[in-house]
């Protein structure tokens, strides 16, 4: 099965990134929160402009490339260089959640609490 990105032109895709291909991983991941810190300027990228306005609110990597219709990697690219110029800004929802004082304990859920999420999972 033929996914729209499968089909995505190659050409575009390396125009889009400028050429590049790769990320510092350390700086993002797929799942990480992504806001807005300003309005789209005239002359930006499309794809910034879309961005932009699509994290008002935080909105996770995987939730962009999926609403533009875009493979993830070339997502990060994209968000790495908004976040390179301070247009956005970036994080992991675990460490948005949890105060900067709390214990590798306090930060992950109990055990019980885990398997009735997974015993819910099942039963749908």
């Amino acid at each position: 099965m033929t996914r729209p990105v499968d089909r995505e032109d190659p050409d575009r895709l390396y125009i889009v990134t400028g050429g590049r291909s790769r990320v510092d991983e350390s700086s993002i991941d797929s799942v990480s929160l992504i806001v807005s810190e300003c309005d789209p300027t005239p002359g930006m990228q499309s794809e910034h402009v879309k961005i932009l306005r699509m994290c008002t609110s935080p909105t996770a990597v995987v939730e962009i490339a999926a609403e533009l219709r875009l493979p993830v990697s070339v997502v990060k690219i994209l968000v790495c260089d908004l976040l390179d110029t301070g247009r956005i800004t970036a994080r992991h929802p675990s460490t948005s959640a949890v105060p900067a004082r709390a214990t590798s304990k306090t930060r992950l859920p109990e055990p019980a609490v885990l398997k009735q999420v997974l015993v819910g999972l099942e039963k749908l």
